[in-house]
């Protein structure tokens, strides 16, 4: 693959890159095409590139990402207090509105006029619907999530903590159980719109932090800067998401449609057609 003049994704994915990801979503006429890849690997910028290249093609795209269909803070909060102080951390499987969720890409695939919904980060609240953003027919959805695609782990495997926030935050393993029984019982659903799964694969899980933290720290330096976590905060956030993204790192390659590689730059290097 051509390489970047600057970081991906500040500078975006390269072109070629990007319409050979296209051709691959045409190729399989694929109606929903999944973008998954762990935090920091650049799926919301790949999306919008996407949506673009469509258009230039005289198609009607759109993208819909797993980050704007969060359960809404009162709701993680009735969680957080009826299962595990945890779960009003938004983010980890059960904590999404899977069946606003279902209902958006149902509406999207009937082709019909349908309102996108919109979580703003900055307030941990989901936008009013009536601010939502309001989109015609459209040929492809672009669907990107950070988890997309992810299984359940065994029993066994739940037991030992994975980090110091397992460890010390959920010692009986109820919160991380609660995860994985939604992955079981709660996703498989939604996982089944999507016609085709691309898995943006970073070099490991140890990336993960330090491209978190460049998009935090890109809060602070843009022109009307917003408060955002610190390297600390941020360390420890990305400990929510750790378990779920080593099983992805190690199960997806072999349910994928395609796989991109990234390397350590978040670069691609390689993009393979599976099946």
């Amino acid at each position: 693959m051509p390489s970047a003049a600057h970081p991906v994704p500040a500078a975006g994915f390269p072109q070629p890159f990007v319409s050979a990801v296209l051709d691959d979503a045409l190729a399989a006429g694929a109606r929903v095409y999944g973008l998954s890849g762990l935090q920091g690997t650049g799926k919301s910028t790949l999306a919008a590139q996407l949506v673009a290249t469509a258009a230039g093609r005289g198609l009607r795209a759109v993208a819909l990402s797993l980050d704007d269909v969060y359960l809404d803070r009162p709701e993680r909060e009735r969680l957080a207090r009826a299962v595990h102080p945890l779960l009003a951390t938004r983010g980890p499987p059960g904590t999404h509105d899977l069946p606003l969720a279902l209902e958006t890409l149902d509406a999207l695939l009937a082709g019909v006029t349908v309102r996108l919904p919109v979580f703003d980060k900055r307030t941990d609240r989901r936008r009013p619907r009536d601010v939502w953003p309001r989109v015609d027919p459209v040929d492809l959805v672009v669907f990107e999530g950070w988890c997309l695609g992810a299984t359940a782990q065994d029993e066994a495997s739940l037991e030992r903590p994975v980090n110091a926030l397992e460890r010390d935050a959920d010692p009986g393993g109820q919160w991380r159980r609660h995860c994985n029984a939604a992955l079981a019982l709660a996703y498989p659903a939604l996982w089944q719109r999507i016609d085709r799964l691309l898995f943006l694969q970073p070099p490991g899980f140890e990336v993960v932090p330090g491209w978190r933290w460049q998009q935090e720290s890109m809060s602070y330096t843009a022109p009307a800067p917003e408060p955002g976590m610190t390297l600390a905060e941020v360390e420890r956030f990305v400990q929510h998401f750790e378990r779920v993204s080593r099983h992805l790192l190690q199960a997806l390659p072999s349910r994928a449609d395609a796989i991109a590689t990234l390397d350590a730059a978040r670069v691609p290097q390689e993009l393979r057609v599976l099946r």
